[in-house]
């Protein structure tokens, strides 16, 4: 068991610390498939024209502005007899983000090749399924994008329409995680599993809350909210529970669209966070967790080394386990 979930977490290290000039959406999709075939996963690796006839707007647009065309992959792990649920895990997956026409400060642009985070812990975590007997189905949608500035890039005051056909007013390209997440949250709900996780480097508000060392949780269901955060514990992954106040969705209220892709500079996680909920039904428990701080460790301590961490790995099979 430890070989197996520690060995997940390094899977996900080595996607996290590899150059986004060799790790681009189409590589990222064939090392999971390689990676995952062997491990009784089965990979499903969509390309743009596939992304464009099943209406992931949000992909799209994210992508256009990359040479590098993006991919999304679903995958599904099934269990030897009956499965005792069906949960599905959603992994944000920007190999490298610029922040687009919103471009980012140079300074520490160089570990935006970790914002795949959430879709490096989601792959690695389903490789590990078989090993372990989880005896759950286990359903993986990674959207897979590089968030370039170009003359073909989305430009702030453009809008998408998403896999739901819900309208959004890009107002800055930097927000371009929430809007990949949104069409894979769909095509998850679409799925009708007993139950959903997202994990992402969605906020750097999540970090200024929490430090870098703990992670957000959102949810619409306290108690699959309360199982995530056990599961966080026993693995050893300082988690904390944080609100989604309805009173700050008129935030994202759009003049032109149904809603923008950011609110105000205050509540950042938390705007992030209703911004998802749009994109989940009320009947399916779900919960989003923002890994923006301990995606990235700054230095060796502990059994962390310099770099990717792997972080929600060890969650996510916990969770599965149990």
């Amino acid at each position: 068991r430890a070989k197996t979930i520690s060995g997940a977490v390094a899977f996900a290290r080595d996607l996290l610390n590899a150059p986004a000039l060799d790790l681009y959406p189409a590589e990222m999709a064939r090392r999971a498939q390689r990676h995952l075939r062997s491990r009784g996963v089965t990979v499903q690796v969509m390309n743009r024209a596939a992304i464009e006839t099943a209406g992931l707007g949000g992909v799209i647009g994210v992508g256009q502005g990359s040479e590098r065309e993006p991919r999304f992959l679903k995958m599904e792990y099934v269990p030897a007899g009956r499965p005792t649920r069906t949960i599905a895990l959603v992994g944000k997956g920007v190999t490298f983000d610029t922040g687009g026409i919103s471009i980012k400060p140079s300074e520490g642009m160089e570990t935006m090749k970790t914002d795949m985070g959430g879709a490096a812990a989601v792959i690695a975590a389903l490789g590990a399924c078989a090993a372990l007997g989880v005896k759950a189905r286990v359903l993986g949608f990674t959207p897979l994008v590089e968030n370039m500035p170009s003359g073909s890039a989305i430009r702030p005051g453009d809008v998408l329409r998403m896999r739901n056909k819900a309208t959004v007013e890009v107002i800055n390209t930097d927000a371009e995680g929430r809007l990949i997440l949104a069409d894979a949250l769909c095509l998850a709900a679409e799925a009708k599993p007993d139950a959903i996780v997202d994990l992402a480097t969605l906020t750097g508000a999540c970090v200024v809350a929490l430090g870098e060392k703990i992670a957000g949780v959102m949810t619409n269901d306290e108690r699959w909210s309360g199982d995530v955060l056990a599961a966080a514990e026993r693995a050893g992954e300082p988690m904390w529970p944080l609100p989604l106040p309805s009173e700050y969705r008129k935030m994202l209220d759009s003049e032109i669209a149904d809603m923008k892709n950011i609110g105000t500079r205050w509540g950042g996680t938390l705007t992030a966070g209703l911004f998802l909920k749009e994109f989940v039904p009320d009947s399916i428990p779900w919960a989003h967790i923002d890994i923006a701080g301990p995606s990235r460790a700054n230095a060796d301590e502990g059994e962390l080394s310099r770099g990717g961490t792997g972080f929600a790995v060890r969650t996510l099979l916990e969770l599965l386990l149990r």
